[in-house]
């Protein structure tokens, strides 16, 4: 067994703080309240310490587990999400005092779950981290005060978890009874053919069912706008983000198992096009503000497929790259919004009325977050999807490019209506609590902000980090079938 104590400091480090996180549970409720002093700094150093990770690479335990450039990636894009949840869910007013420890104990073994997920390469192990990603999350969603929507959210996202999970257990049984094998290494050197091994295409259909809940791609999106409405505002903004990392890794790693013209494929696409087109829809008639993120979240899971599709190493850096716009796109967003609703209650689009006056960098980032998640220049939204674009023209799917872009001017309607009520719109909603106008929330939206626009404006460095993973991963499939895609 391969073991470097080195390449495993990132997760070493999360490990210690969920285990503090965990003892500090424990303890009576005078000194649980404590914990929002020190967590800030301690996930702003798991991000640091995250990063220092970079370059390294090898495999560990029977070479189920890999660190590679693909999975440095998405643990560094994982614990800077941390590190702006952590200090989000610092001001929840929703959170009974006395559970404060417990709520960051369970988003920490959530997070550990999906660092770990990032360089899982092999089905089992995938599947066991996933697990471990899931259930913090089962408990954390209905941690709202006296709220009975959050307690729905968390059995709906109890009851089809459990389906979602039976369903790949039950397709990671049919790739192992037809492949003998869950290495992801060696699944490449299959047939993913539907006429050469119809059972393991069923399996592999199933077990990407679980990824697919994840990602809230139709027709396994059914409990995503009803979970983001009933949980607190900051924990939606968890729930929006962070699982979604750990659902595009494994795609980005199976993916290169897929050429185009194969059914899977195929199915992919059509499954992309039809989730783009019914979140776009969907989100027009909404006037919750959550749900209408969570329909937005369903149409975004459908652009990520265009990437996976292509079977090209540009094609999985887009869809990599994209992954990290939308982590930031949400997290400014969903903190724009936990700052208005200062007093953990759901907004509607009518309370963002007035929003320039009251607190006009809360607007202006909202305006930055609105137009990044359209996908309007120089945004990193923007930059996004001209690169999912370029990586699928002529690869075989370009009608689903085309599908892209007329979904893209659908969502310019309901993005835009952020905008209109912040700026132009000046009848106030009733008696409700004013918005948070510190400088904490301020300073904190100004620097989303600011990320949106200046990675929009300069990608190079981050877009060639996820173009030199993609390589990574296909330079192993390369030197594996001998040949290229």
């Amino acid at each position: 067994m391969n073991f470097n104590l080195t390449a495993l400091v990132p997760e070493l480090f999360f490990l210690g703080l969920v285990l503090v996180l965990m003892v500090q549970s424990l303890g009576t409720r005078e000194w649980k309240p404590a914990v929002e002093k020190w967590l800030p700094f301690g996930a702003c150093a798991a991000f640091f310490v995250s990063i220092t990770g970079f370059g390294l690479h090898g495999t560990m335990f029977w070479d189920v587990y890999k660190v590679d450039m693909m999975s440095q990636f998405f643990k560094i894009a994982i614990a800077f999400g941390f590190y702006v949840t952590v200090l989000n869910a610092s001001k929840q007013s929703t959170l009974e005092e006395g559970k404060r420890a417990d709520y960051y104990m369970l988003l920490g073994f959530s997070t550990l779950g999906l660092m770990m997920l990032a360089s899982s390469v092999e089905l089992i192990t995938i599947y066991l981290a996933l697990e471990l990603a899931s259930y913090a999350m089962y408990a954390v969603i209905p941690l709202r005060a006296k709220s009975k929507g959050a307690a729905e959210a968390g059995i709906k996202y109890i009851l089809f978890g459990a389906v979602a999970t039976a369903l790949a257990l039950y397709g990671l049984s049919y790739i192992m009874a037809t492949m003998h094998t869950t290495y992801i290494s060696e699944l490449m050197t299959k047939s993913w053919a539907f006429a050469d091994n119809p059972m393991a295409v069923v399996g592999l259909s199933l077990f990407l069912a679980g990824m697919f809940f994840k990602l809230a791609l139709f027709p396994f999106h059914f409990w995503c706008p009803d979970v983001y409405q009933g949980a607190s505002n900051e924990t939606a903004a968890f729930v929006a983000t962070m699982p979604k990392m750990g659902a595009i890794v494994v795609l980005v790693r199976i993916a290169v198992l897929l050429k185009p013209g194969l059914e899977i494929t195929t199915l992919l696409a059509v499954l992309g096009a039809c989730s783009m087109t019914f979140g776009n829809l969907s989100a027009l008639a909404q006037t919750d503000i959550k749900r209408l993120l969570g329909f937005s979240s369903v149409a975004h899971a459908g652009y990520i497929m265009v990437g996976l599709v292509s079977g090209t190493y540009e094609g999985v850096a887009a869809a990599a790259f994209y992954a990290l716009a939308y982590l930031v796109m949400n997290l400014l967003v969903f903190w724009v919004v936990s700052r208005v609703a200062s007093d953990g209650r759901n907004l509607k689009l009518t309370d963002l009325n007035g929003l320039y006056k009251k607190a006009p960098v809360l607007a202006f980032s909202l305006a930055a977050g609105a137009f990044a998640l359209v996908g309007l220049p120089p945004t990193m939204g923007f930059m996004g999807k001209f690169f999912l674009i370029t990586s699928a023209w002529g690869h075989g799917y370009n009608w689903l490019v085309i599908v892209l872009v007329l979904n893209s001017a659908i969502a310019i309607y309901y993005y835009l209506s952020l905008f209109r009520h912040a700026f132009t719109e000046e009848k106030a909603p009733g008696k409700v609590a004013d918005p948070d106008t510190s400088w904490f929330a301020s300073a904190g939206a100004a620097m989303l902000a600011a990320s949106v626009l200046a990675i929009g404006m300069i990608p190079a460095p981050m877009f060639n980090f996820a173009i030199n993973a993609g390589k990574s991963l296909y330079g192993i499939a390369v030197a594996v079938s001998g040949g290229g895609h």
